[in-house]
C-alpha cells in the first residue's frame, strides 16, 4: 500500500430542480455502495454542490467531488472495474445519472470531468 493516496477532483452538473433529490439519496446511500466504495480503496470521499442560481434562471448546480485512493496506484485501474461491477452499482449510477448533467470537456468514456491538481497541504 501507498503511503501517500492518489488525490482526485472532479466536476459535474447538476440538473434544475434535482438538487433535493439528490442530496436526500446521499443521505443515505445504500450500504451496498457504501462497502462497495470503502472496498475499492477510496476514502474522504465528498461531494460538495454549487448552487449557480435560482431553478427558474439556471442551467443548474455544479458538484465538485473529492476521494483519495488508497492502495497501490498499480492496482487503482483493477479496483475502480471492480467498484463498477459491484452488486448495485449500475442501479445506483442510473438514479445518479438521470440528475446530472456531464460536463462537455470530460474524456471519452467519462461521466465526471477529471481536474487536475495544482496545490495540496497536509
Amino acid at each position: 500500500m501507498s503511503d501517500r493516496p492518489m488525490r482526485f477532483g472532479q466536476r459535474l452538473g447538476l440538473k434544475p430542480d434535482r438538487r433535493d433529490e439528490y442530496i436526500r439519496c446521499h443521505a443515505r446511500i445504500w450500504p451496498e455502495i457504501e462497502q462497495a466504495i470503502r472496498t475499492a480503496g477510496i476514502r474522504n470521499y465528498s461531494i460538495y454542490c454549487l448552487p449557480t442560481g435560482s431553478p427558474a434562471d439556471r442551467g443548474g448546480d455544479e458538484l465538485f467531488g473529492y476521494y483519495e485512493y488508497h492502495g497501490p496506484k498499480e492496482d487503482y485501474a483493477a479496483r475502480m472495474a471492480e467498484l463498477a461491477a459491484a452488486p448495485r452499482m449500475r442501479e445506483w449510477w442510473d438514479l445518479m445519472e438521470a440528475m446530472q448533467i456531464p460536463h462537455p470537456r470530460r474524456q471519452p468514456g467519462a461521466w465526471w470531468t477529471a481536474m487536475d491538481e495544482v496545490f495540496h497541504q497536509d
